[in-house]
């Protein structure tokens, strides 16, 4: 497999959390009368509150909110649609019926077309690229309803302490199945020491959120088997994995590391920028070597 790449933003300076995390791991909330004016004025009260609960703006609020909530449910719907569609074609391509692949081609290519998050991708990049700023907002806003997660990228790049970390993540057809809900995504991590001391990753931290925003922390020893030490100046790679019963999700968290040129020395953790998982991509093709 070949790996997008990170050609993000200048890496974030961010917060440091001293301390240990915890080991937890996971492998899957006679009295007297009260005086006329009081009794008047909590009745003014309550009245009060009846009128603003029941107010028209209420009522707005609510049915904008049910909006917001139709349109991500139809954004999940259509995002099945087409990892199904993705999957049916690798599947006609590979018994050679190439009738049928093409059919789904022309199919995945009018979806395409027609999407409307990635319609709104194309405007918004289009907007940014001839500086026509207000327009950007707006494309921004709609994306923001329509489907959150599409606005974060694919990629993130972080640096804490001098510790670089640089993710991206791709979307695997061949290990997915769209229709029992399972969608498969790999991620690829490269961690490059830029400060003057070697380090030791020992424990990790993830936080992975899904399309239906259901939250779920991981914790575990190491990364791939390994508690890898990190000399100045080098790096240390590795691919992993991460199942999703959504189409879309996100995925952020941190590194415990250590010095271990210092006896006795505390631990500190190593921020992991958040980035998506998503079938449709951020339409980057770099690569990640």
């Amino acid at each position: 497999m070949q790996w997008a790449g990170l050609s993000s933003p200048a890496p974030v300076q961010t917060m440091v959390w001293v301390g240990r995390r915890p080991r937890t791991a996971r492998w899957p909330r006679g009295s007297s009368r009260a005086p006329r004016w009081a009794v008047l004025a909590a009745a003014s009260s309550s009245s009060d509150a009846d009128s603003s609960s029941n107010s028209p703006g209420s009522g707005d609020e609510e049915k904008e909110d049910a909006a917001r909530r139709e349109k991500a449910a139809s954004f999940l719907m259509r995002s099945q649609k087409y990892a199904m569609l993705k999957q049916q074609l690798a599947v006609a391509a590979q018994f050679e019926d190439y009738k049928e692949a093409a059919r789904l081609r022309d199919s995945l290519k009018s979806f395409e077309e027609e999407e409307p998050v990635l319609r709104l991708r194309r405007l918004l990049e289009k907007a940014v690229e001839e500086e026509r700023f207000q327009d950007a907002a707006k494309y921004r806003d709609e994306l923001k309803i329509l489907a959150p997660h599409s606005l974060l990228k694919c990629s993130s790049d972080a640096t804490t302490l001098g510790i670089r970390v640089q993710v991206r993540s791709v979307y695997i057809e061949s290990r997915s199945q769209p229709l029992k809900g399972q969608f498969f995504f790999a991620y690829r991590i490269r961690i490059t020491n830029n400060s003057q001391c070697p380090v030791q990753l020992l424990r990790r931290h993830w936080i992975i959120t899904d399309a239906n925003g259901r939250t779920e922390n991981i914790w575990g020893v190491g990364v791939v088997g390994e508690q890898p030490v990190i000399f100045p100046r080098t790096g240390f790679e590795y691919s992993s994995a991460c199942p999703l019963n959504t189409p879309n999700g996100r995925m952020e968290g941190d590194f415990e590391m250590k010095h271990i040129d210092k006896a006795g020395s505390s631990t500190f953790n190593i921020a992991i920028a958040p980035f998506s998982l998503s079938i449709l991509g951020d339409g980057n093709v770099d690569v990640l070597l």
